[in-house]
């Protein structure tokens, strides 16, 4: 039987794949996140000015031909801040969530698999976290830390990976009631290789797309963070702190804000774009 469905798996997904690309939703996600990760490793090949060059002649110019998104109140090309904020951003939707994640699939994994005493205290851990929103802890821990990315990604961390945690803990549970889970523990094989190589693969769907969806949400945290200036730091650029730049002068160069928080929508509907496609793409299909 093994065989059998082993042998049927890449016809599997290759019919998903393309009744995936059949979605437009899903293609322009994949599009949007693309793009925006080509800019996010190389914004230079695609800037046309240096994002720190000052230029007092050009103070505040409204969008032209020679500046499309304007500049900013020291001559800054806006568009090319835009672009390399993207280097930025990008990196806080990966780091921001990669670590929670990794932490978060571990402990749930483990906790689903053992129960007991390690699913109570699990359970007071997960209590005592989640009765705060999520931003004032976040913000609480920065506060704490200091500002700046690094101690950004810490907080975020120390918080996001009870989420991915409980997520798991019920996957892994709804798995350890199906035949292949018994059959493993009465085959004599290692809980490790129980729990690694036979339940997680088979929870791991809902996370991937959970983790899609949260990387839109660690742009739109780490934007917030910069804007307050708890996150990345003058004049670094970066698309919060485009907007903070821009708040003072919202009425009369309305581009400096509009601009990056453009790039923020985009960004984030390509990540939600991109998740619900993989939902469908990665669903168990009868």
């Amino acid at each position: 039987m093994t065989d059998v469905t082993t042998s049927n798996m890449p016809t599997q997904q290759k019919s998903r794949l393309q009744l995936a690309i059949r979605k437009p939703g899903f293609v322009i996600g994949v599009i949007i996140i693309g793009f925006s990760t080509l800019l996010a490793i190389m914004p230079g090949v695609f800037s046309p000015y240096d994002p720190n060059l000052i230029d007092y002649v050009a103070v505040r110019q409204p969008p032209s031909l020679a500046h499309p998104f304007g500049t900013d109140m020291l001559g800054r090309d806006t568009l090319s801040r835009v672009i390399h904020a993207y280097t930025v951003n990008m990196q806080m939707a990966v780091l921001a969530t990669v670590f929670a994640l990794t932490i978060g699939v571990t402990v749930g994994a483990l906790v689903g698999y053992y129960r007991g005493v390690a699913d109570m205290i699990f359970g007071r851990v997960v209590d005592a976290i989640i009765t705060f929103p999520f931003l004032v802890l976040v913000i609480a821990v920065v506060a704490a830390l200091g500002p700046g990315l690094i101690n950004m990604y810490i907080a975020i961390t120390l918080v996001g990976w009870v989420y991915y945690a409980r997520l798991m803990r019920a996957e892994v549970i709804a798995q350890m009631g199906n035949e292949y889970a018994s059959a493993g523990i009465v085959m004599g094989y290692s809980d490790r290789r129980i729990i690694f190589r036979h339940l997680l693969p088979n929870a791991i769907t809902p996370i991937v797309v959970y983790w899609m969806t949260d990387m839109a949400l660690a742009i739109l945290l780490g934007s917030s963070l910069g804007y307050l200036g708890l996150g990345a730091q003058p004049p670094q650029a970066e698309w919060g702190v485009l907007i903070a730049e821009g708040r003072s002068f919202i009425t009369t160069s309305w581009w400096l804000s509009l601009m990056p928080g453009i790039a923020i929508v985009i960004t984030g509907l390509g990540f939600s774009l991109l998740g619900d496609g993989l939902a469908d793409l990665l669903r168990p299909r009868g």
